[in-house]
């Protein structure tokens, strides 16, 4: 039975008032070991197809969780002879420096049983005899924990966090049974989000796998006994390097979609409202108005350039991306986000510029494959229901973020009490 109780005996403390079975402890009087990865030196150690995940601060979102797809490998022998930057469960991740400074992502299960970090990640190790890991980190991801790790990062051109945070930072400190209790609570939200989160993965690959039967291997129209009469002929392409079926076009993607950069939105004004603000990597915060109505394509311009994502919901795309125009009809905004997620537009991307990104001319000289009206309109209706479980999914995410959001001040600050569970 889950039983809470409003705190109503506070002392005044350096860091405000704490319930009276409070402490304020120092960060590292809590942790066993801080420490950062490291990566090989070039060699066969570097980029090893199957070897060991490295993870970097751009595989670390905003809201805690992991993107792993694009996470660097390196060989076995060299997570091996690794001193430190061992993932253990448990462990919080924390980006000490680059683009996601200050984000903070918490180890659960170890991803593929071994994983490590690279030299832009902390890993904080915590003393299980003297903190409950799971608490720490929900305390560091709250916004007294933030405002701390915000302050410790130095004033260096580069800016970056160093170990001195284990004295800077000071943690509220429950006794040992209530941290677990406050750490159980606010997890089950989190494990109910990544439950909806790898239901959405598997749609998406459903939907993918129904592409690819249609558009890259054409098995409905090979199998098609109206083919006899001639209806589903192949001829070959000389632009895709392949058969296709007769009478279906090829075209310049820029022919059949518009792309419009994203509009600048400062970071101080992400923090409050309904709508998704979308940036490169995925959703960066929440507005109180929105640009585009779905369903929207929005592709990577700067940072992780060439990512591809479909939004059903009204959304903020700010300007390290492009998103599709609202008049294109969604049979096709669905077909072309299909056809985008094949191809790798990472591929196309810049890199002999300060700042890699891809250019809105390259992407708009894509060649394409168009299928008649009706076939795009057969597609739809067979992936479109699988999009609305994915939007349902989403919009319990975001309850459920929100209810944890709620929670988590008066829990990890006191204010509410978790007597029983």
């Amino acid at each position: 039975m889950l039983k809470f109780c409003w705190e109503t005996e506070f002392k005044k403390t350096e860091m405000g008032e704490i319930p009276r079975d409070w402490e304020i402890k120092k960060l590292g009087d809590l942790l066993k070991s801080l420490e950062s990865g490291n990566r090989p030196k070039g060699g066969a150690l570097a980029h090893s197809p199957n070897g060991i995940l490295s993870i970097g601060g751009e595989n670390i979102y905003w809201d805690g969780s992991l993107d792993l797809a694009e996470c660097l490998r390196f060989d076995e022998n060299f997570y091996k002879n690794l001193k430190k930057g061992r993932i253990e469960q448990g462990d919080i991740l924390l980006v000490k420096d680059g683009a996601t400074i200050g984000k903070l992502a918490y180890i659960k299960e170890i991803p593929e049983g071994k994983a490590m970090v690279n030299e832009h990640v902390f890993l904080l190790k915590s003393n299980n005899f003297k903190t409950y890991s799971r608490f720490l980190f929900y305390f560091l991801f709250s916004e007294i924990g933030q405002q701390q790790i915000e302050s410790s990062i130095s004033g260096s051109a580069q800016g970056g966090i160093n170990k001195s945070i284990q004295d800077n930072i000071l943690v509220f400190y429950p006794p040992l049974p209530e941290q677990s209790r406050i750490a159980t609570v606010l997890s089950w939200f989190d494990d109910l989000i990544d439950i909806k989160k790898r239901q959405n993965e598997i749609l998406e690959k459903t939907a993918m796998a129904i592409f690819k039967s249609w558009f890259i291997d054409f098995e409905p129209f090979r199998a098609c006994p109206e083919r006899e009469r001639g209806n589903y002929e192949f001829v070959y392409n000389e632009e895709l390097g392949k058969e296709i079926p007769k009478g279906w076009e090829v075209k310049k993607i820029g022919e059949v979609i518009k792309f419009i950069y994203g509009e600048g939105l400062p970071e101080r004004n992400r923090k409050e409202g309904i709508y998704p603000v979308v940036g490169s990597s995925g959703i960066v915060g929440f507005h109180s108005e929105y640009i585009t109505e779905p369903p929207t394509i929005i592709i990577g311009r700067k940072g992780n350039a060439g990512s591809v994502q479909l939004f059903l919901e009204n959304s903020y795309p700010i300007d390290t991306v492009f998103y599709s125009s609202k008049h294109t009809p969604p049979e096709v905004i669905f077909y072309i986000y299909h056809w985008l997620k094949i191809i790798s537009l990472d591929d196309m991307a810049l890199t002999d510029t300060a700042v890699p990104g891809l250019n809105i001319h390259m992407l708009n000289s894509l060649i394409i494959l168009i299928p008649p009206p009706h076939i795009l309109q057969k597609f739809h209706s067979l992936v479109e229901p699988l999009f609305q479980k994915i939007i349902l999914n989403q919009k319990q995410i975001m309850t459920l973020r929100k209810i944890k959001d709620t929670l988590l001040p008066l829990l990890v600050f006191g204010k509410l009490r978790v007597e029983e569970i």
